[in-house]
């Protein structure tokens, strides 16, 4: 085979597992892995932080299947972590590069900039935050350490790191056969087997069954195989919020979100008063759960996750997710009447006028009539979020947030990376203010790119999920003509609506426009929320308060 060097055997096994871009800031750490990246198939994407190339490595990984963000030591490194934590926290496979001082520079402990503690601190930190990193201080081994580190991302769709030191960027290496073994996992038979068993007998034997679809359905590329075990028996199929849109929303055996006694009651019926409910790919977390608030027995769930099968109270160990959902799409599964199911408009009825002053509830109304199919909403936190619930998402996985951990700034930066990961579909991006300010700048790199998000801002003069929390000055942030950005970039086109008809309009103009950014300011009242968010906010109020002493 071909000789190269370390730092070419790490761009040639990323393009061969489909990465084409590579986000992130140059150092003087990276520089040359940086030279070796401008002279190959990968593109480097330059950005405006490096969190902000986290947030966009993260939404490509979600959409293409694998990330990647490169940095410098340290003062990269560390701008990553929050990335990275979210990358992990909901499971998406993002690859981090990040450039270190060079094997030889380390001897005597120098000083070196950059430097906190010692030379390993930075590897140490982001192994509590990945699920495989590696040092590559040995050409002997990298080719085999670099396989191995990416095929733990694929594997378990958590992020890796990989550290470069400087001087190993060029050293000449024999790099690894990737025709020969396998490096996928394998189920255990005995335990799958009985595991597809019992799961047959609880859902054949069931009379009211349901599909509770979340994330991992997604992650690990299952979103066919739950439309067609959905169809094969019939069994109607509710999605988390962290899932939303796992499942494409006008399938006629679709139900809604779930969201505990937070959301609505068709919904929370049919979920929790199933006599089997098949959990697939499912986070427990709070948000999902309605903060608290979902009654599920145990006894009539079968929960299955990338990391364990359990079968009401049995549970089934090294078998893999895949696996089981493809054992039960073989499995002699029955076939029930089409179930009627009842689609109420969650968005209300209020006819359109356009002289009124907008709201958000009427602002997600006028979004969900608009709504195309190549349109991936991509939604921030705050009422980005909670008011996006109840938008109705053509296709599957169309619409990704951060719905567990919950990271401010996510949505602008997760435009571009979705879009250069998948040029078809246009992303709408639904923003709050305050989250606009941490991140927005990004939008830069998109008028560089010429790409074309819509960009929502709702502006409601400082963060509102905190505000309806505990209010206080410290919710208050400087106000700033968003829509006005444009002038800065030299490019997009920027709209500042108070009214129905305003918004309306320049909708109409931004979904015309198809070779720019566009950027619709929403001029919000201070107090304004969605009815999503007014019940979120009342139960988050409610964990959030101190408690009193004598």
């Amino acid at each position: 085979m071909k000789k190269t060097c370390v730092g070419t055997c790490l761009i040639n096994e990323l393009h061969r597992r489909g990465v084409r871009h590579v986000f992130g800031i140059p150092g003087d750490y990276i520089l040359g892995f940086y030279d070796l990246l401008a002279r190959s198939a990968l593109q480097h994407v330059g950005t405006t932080s490096e969190g902000t190339a986290g947030f966009a490595a993260d939404a490509y990984a979600r959409v293409r299947g694998l990330g990647a963000a490169c940095v410098t030591y340290c003062v990269g490194g560390f701008n990553l972590m929050n990335a990275t934590a979210e990358a992990y926290a909901e499971k998406s496979p993002l690859v981090i590069i990040s450039g270190a001082p060079g094997i030889k520079e380390r001897e005597k402990d120098p000083l070196l900039h950059h430097r906190v503690r010692e030379f390993t601190t930075q590897k140490e930190i982001f192994e509590k935050i990945t699920v495989a990193s590696v040092l590559l201080d040995d050409p002997e081994t990298a080719p085999a350490q670099i396989r191995r580190v990416l095929n733990a991302a694929e594997t378990h769709k958590r992020p890796v790191y990989i550290e470069l030191p400087r001087d190993m960027t060029l050293r000449e290496v024999r790099p690894v056969s990737t025709a020969t073994g396998s490096d996928h996992p394998s189920s255990d038979r005995g335990a799958l087997a009985e595991a597809l068993s019992e799961s047959l007998e609880m859902i054949n034997q069931s009379r009211h069954p349901v599909i509770l679809a979340d994330v991992e359905m997604h992650r690990f590329g299952l979103q066919h195989a739950l439309v067609t075990l959905a169809e094969k028996t019939n069994i109607p199929v509710a999605a988390t919020f962290l899932g939303k849109s796992v499942f494409s929303e006008v399938h006629p055996l679709y139900l809604g979100v779930y969201e505990g006694a937070l959301g609505h009651e068709e919904v929370r019926e049919a979920v929790e008063d199933s006599d089997c409910l098949l959990m697939l790919g499912c986070f427990l977390t709070d948000i999902n759960m309605g903060i608290g608030t979902s009654k599920l027995d145990l006894g009539n769930t079968l929960y299955a996750t990338s990391e364990k099968i359990m079968v009401r109270h049995h549970r089934y160990d090294g078998i893999l997710l895949e696996d089981f959902i493809h054992g039960l799409l073989r499995a002699r599964l029955r076939k029930r009447p089409m179930p009627d199911i009842l689609h109420p408009n969650h968005n209300g009825t209020l006819p359109f006028q356009a002289s009124r002053r907008i709201t958000t509830q009427r602002l997600f109304a006028l979004i969900n009539d608009r709504l195309q199919d190549d349109t991936v909403v991509i939604a921030d936190v705050g009422d980005s979020l909670f008011g996006a619930v109840d938008l109705k998402i053509h296709r599957r996985t169309e619409f990704f947030s951060p719905a567990y951990y919950t990271s401010m700034g996510f949505g602008v930066p997760a435009a571009l990376g979705a879009q250069l990961a998948r040029p078809a579909l246009r992303p709408l991006v639904l923003v709050g203010d305050g989250a606009f300010q941490m991140t927005g700048m990004e939008l830069s790199t998109i008028a560089h790119r010429k790409l074309n998000p819509i960009v929502i801002v709702l502006d409601n003069q400082g963060y509102g999920t905190e505000r309806f929390i505990q209010d206080g000055p410290f919710n208050d942030i400087p106000r700033w003509a968003y829509h006005e950005v444009t002038k800065v970039f030299g490019a997009g086109k920027g709209f500042a609506v108070c009214t129905e008809g305003d918004f309306v309009q320049a909708f109409q103009a931004a979904e015309a426009e198809r070779h720019q950014f566009s950027l619709i300011n929403v001029l919000l009242e201070k107090t304004d929320r969605s009815t999503a968010m007014d019940r979120f906010a009342k139960r988050l109020s409610r964990n959030a308060k101190t408690p009193k002493t004598r």
